[in-house]
């Protein structure tokens, strides 16, 4: 089977209803910076280091896996994509990371290893992701997960780099 169709060389594409809609689409905008996001995570994870990596790996693939779902759901895919469990999920990650970091007192660079820089790109690239779903109004579920995995994906930074034993960056207003 061959993986290009040629349906798309004229600059428009099927939504999994059927519908035929131009690349630019804001649907498919979301989507595909969905997809994005979904791509960075797995270079995230493998810039993880190993002595730390088990237990934020299982999160990764059960978040990447959860955000193929969300694309399923952006080009209309009849059926319940995302739910309140998997907000909450999200949530228990967040509260048992922040647990375990250092209260913070001010904004912070998104500095460090290698490692916390990816998860701070990724948390961006989750925000244009959730502005994008604005736009292509998106449901108020799906909007409540993505804002949730940014969430995450700023206090894993955090994590991250309290695990590797960095020091956070401060924002110094100059």
């Amino acid at each position: 089977m061959a993986i290009y169709t040629k349906t798309g060389d004229k600059g428009t594409t099927a939504l999994a209803s059927g519908e035929r809609v131009a690349k630019t689409d804001a649907r498919i905008e979301a989507y595909g910076t969905v997809d994005e996001l979904n791509s960075w995570l797995g270079l995230l994870d493998v810039s993880l280091p190993a002595e730390h990596r088990e237990d934020i790996h299982a999160q990764i693939l059960w978040i990447q896996n959860k955000l193929f779902n969300l694309g399923a759901g952006l080009s209309e895919a009849p059926g319940e994509w995302i739910s309140d469990e998997d907000v909450r999920q999200l949530e228990e990650w967040i509260d048992t990371m922040q647990g375990v970091v250092p209260k913070q007192n001010c904004f912070l660079l998104p500095s460090g290893s290698e490692a916390v820089c990816r998860c701070h790109v990724g948390r961006t690239i989750c925000r244009r992701a959730e502005r994008r779903m604005i736009e292509s109004h998106a449901s108020e579920m799906y909007l409540k997960f993505i804002n949730r995995l940014s969430d995450f994906l700023f206090v894993l930074a955090r994590y991250v780099a309290f695990l590797l034993d960095e020091a956070e960056m401060g924002w110094k207003r100059e």
